[in-house]
């Protein structure tokens, strides 16, 4: 007995070699999902993510991760002003649409705030951010911000483990 009911679990060094088995274990941890907006010189940019974690109460800190190999990578790590956006157990086609095209805008309710960042209307949450700062991670970047302002809505969260959304079942 393993302490999983009598399934065995498969052990294993990350590497070149295990980079799927590593992946599909890091896909165990459910997470929510958010769409991390920008400012560019092309107009607003967006990005789904699932690296958010709350940093400090005091000051208000948040972080978020944006892989290097990104296209979208250059301007979220350049951005003085961002927001992150907790998407609702009813937006998964929101999250999709930011993860393939980072201009997914057309059917979303949006505005710019004060610093000139886009906005989505909508989301359970909203942390408009100044950045604080950059932490080289290996194939990612901490980016981590000051939080401005928040806004929050009642819902459930839009969840994602194992490559695909769903939604929380409170108990």
């Amino acid at each position: 007995m393993d302490g999983s009911g009598g399934v065995m679990a498969q052990t294993f060094v990350p590497g070149p070699e295990t980079a799927r088995a590593f992946r599909d274990a890091l896909g165990r941890f459910a997470t929510g999902v958010t769409v991390v907006t920008c400012a560019t010189a092309d107009g607003p940019l967006g990005f789904t993510a699932n690296s958010f974690a709350s940093l400090s109460l005091d000051p208000p800190l948040v972080l978020w991760s944006p892989a290097k190999a990104s296209r979208r990578y250059a301007p979220f790590v350049e951005a003085d002003h961002f927001a992150i956006h907790v998407l609702g157990a009813e937006q998964g086609g929101m999250g999709a649409g930011f993860a393939r095209d980072g201009t997914a805008f057309g059917a979303v309710p949006w505005g710019l705030n004060a610093e000139g960042v886009p906005v989505i209307e909508g989301a359970l949450a909203r942390f408009e951010c100044a950045r604080a700062a950059l932490h080289d991670a290996g194939d990612h970047t901490i980016v981590v911000g000051q939080v401005l302002r928040a806004s929050l809505r009642e819902g459930e969260p839009l969840v994602f483990s194992s490559g695909r959304y769903g939604g929380f079942l409170p108990g």
